[in-house]
């Protein structure tokens, strides 16, 4: 099986422009294939994990990746999935955020020797003559065509600014530019990307010629990734700062069943054989299947030490063996106590087991609140330092968010 084959056995691949000429050149290992990736945090998070896993094996297989930093488009914004305007960064944190991608990318894709390169696309954008770059791609595209694409359409309602406009005809002179500075033969992105792809290719086309490589292909689930990467707290990162290697496996521990086997597929690297062997479990042996999943992307994104103490604390919080050594801790200072005690509301706000302590207050009335397996029901019960301090000190929020809790 080639890679072309593999990709699609896994699910990954939606649409193709010339799907023949692709399977040619990525079983080949002849692809010179870039994904862009706007700076607008300081953090990968799981919806990028797609792009970044299809990177790792397209390399594995001999083609070469191009990881496009967006430090030009981001300071326009994609419009697309977006219901208002995106908030304008500075060209500061956007320079912070694009270093902050080079380290979390280069656990997934090797750098070295030239077998990858990382690229700013601030390097050719930021410094454009106005008149002359609409001079020279404006009469490559249509407006009447722009206004059709799925990015624009929905935003057409509520307003789109001519800045945005802009974010189409900006992604694909990105391509162009890859191509004519690297070779960079092929493109690939979400299916929410797709006009913007299909800009690009076309653009090469019309100004290189027809017989120029630019091929483009979406991922299936690019778009259903952001989905992922989202909670009812927000975004789970990829910066162990701001999602820890507990809290990133229990969110793939705690995928629905209906998942689990389609994430295993399109994020792991294990074979297809042992995973088409786990659809056949039921019950029960789902959840071997979701530690599993969790256990496998911890260690990519984390390392194996990290991923392994991640199960350990999920063991000994849901299975009852195991150290509560590595169990996500909130250490309280004198601060927060009077005259020597905190009450359980404020240990939940304190802890970030709850938002506020209006939140923390729902919790506790509703039943869902345990210290130390004892349910909670007296929203004013209070702790002394030294109880805190004397004993493991578990707090239990819901079923699947606890607290080691310690006191200074």
């Amino acid at each position: 099986m080639g890679i072309y084959e593999e990709l699609q056995a896994r699910g990954l691949l939606a649409q193709l422009t010339d799907a023949d000429k692709i399977r040619d050149l990525i079983n080949g290992g002849k692809a010179v294939f870039y994904i862009g990736f706007d700076p607008t945090a300081d953090s990968l998070h799981v919806g990028h994990f797609m792009a970044l896993c299809l990177m790792k094996r397209l390399q594995e297989a001999g083609n070469k990746p191009i990881a496009l930093i967006g430090g030009g488009t981001a300071m326009i914004g994609d419009p697309s999935g977006r219901s208002d305007m995106r908030t304008m960064m500075t060209k500061e944190t956007i320079d912070h955020n694009c270093e902050c991608f080079k380290q979390q990318m280069s656990r997934f894709i090797d750098f070295s020797e030239g077998r990858a390169l990382m690229v700013n696309n601030a390097d050719w954008l930021l410094d454009l003559n106005y008149i002359e770059f609409i001079r020279d791609v404006g009469p490559c595209f249509s407006v009447n065509n722009m206004l059709r694409a799925e990015c624009y359409r929905q935003r057409m309602e509520k307003g789109l600014s001519f800045l945005e406009f802009n974010y189409m005809i900006m992604q694909s002179y990105d391509f162009l530019e890859l191509y004519k500075r690297y070779g960079c033969n092929m493109q690939f992105g979400g299916d929410d990307q797709w006009s913007n792809m299909l800009g690009g290719t076309d653009l090469i086309r019309r100004k290189l010629g027809k017989d120029a490589y630019a091929m483009t292909i979406t991922l299936l689930l690019n778009s259903e990734g952001k989905k992922m990467g989202k909670t009812q707290k927000g975004a789970v990162w990829l910066d162990p700062n701001k999602t820890s290697p507990y809290e990133f496996y229990q969110y793939w521990r705690n995928v629905a069943d209906a998942d689990v086997l389609k994430c295993l597929r399109m994020l792991t690297f294990l074979p297809l054989e042992q995973i088409d062997e786990m659809d056949r479990w039921e019950g029960s042996q789902l959840n071997r299947a979701k530690e599993i999943l969790a256990y496998e992307l911890t260690s990519l994104v984390h390392g194996s030490e990290e991923a392994k103490k991640a199960e350990e604390a999920a063991k000994a919080l849901f299975a009852g063996g195991g150290s509560l050594e590595n169990m996500p801790s909130s250490k309280l200072d004198e601060s927060q106590f009077t005259d020597g005690a905190i009450d359980i509301l404020g240990i939940l706000t304190a802890s970030g087991l709850a938002a506020s302590r209006s939140e923390a207050r729902r919790a506790v009335e509703q039943g869902g609140v345990s210290v130390n397996n004892e349910k909670v029901t007296d929203i004013r019960a209070s702790y002394t330092r030294e109880e805190i301090a004397g004993q493991e000190f578990i707090v239990k929020k819901g079923k699947k968010s606890f607290r080691k809790i310690l006191a200074e």
